[in-house]
């Protein structure tokens, strides 16, 4: 059985007297819906974890992608490119009119 860390010594008197604690505070109809309830956050919490755990098991299984060449350093290649050209034409002229 795993024992957390504060209920070490805790044995079955005194997991009675909580029970009955509890019983006396919240009442015997409201008891069922709120063992209910708290089942349900304690599935919903290791669901949680492991769906953490295995996408960081998965990212780190994977391999690194090269960085693909973003929208801005495309549009600074066109404006080389364009630049480029415009000298291209500029110098054309310049032969032309020689």
């Amino acid at each position: 059985m795993n024992t957390l860390a504060f209920l070490q010594n805790i044995n079955g008197p005194e997991i009675l007297l909580i029970f009955l604690i509890v019983l006396l505070l919240f009442g015997a109809k409201r008891l069922p819906e709120l063992s209910r309830s708290f089942g349900k956050s304690i599935r919903e919490f290791k669901k949680a974890t492991t769906d953490i755990e295995e996408d960081i098991r998965t990212a780190m299984d994977e391999e690194p992608e090269k960085p693909k060449a973003t929208p801005a350093a495309k549009r600074v290649e066109s404006e080389k490119s364009k630049a480029a050209e415009e000298e291209v034409v500029v110098e054309e002229k310049k032969t032309d009119k020689a």
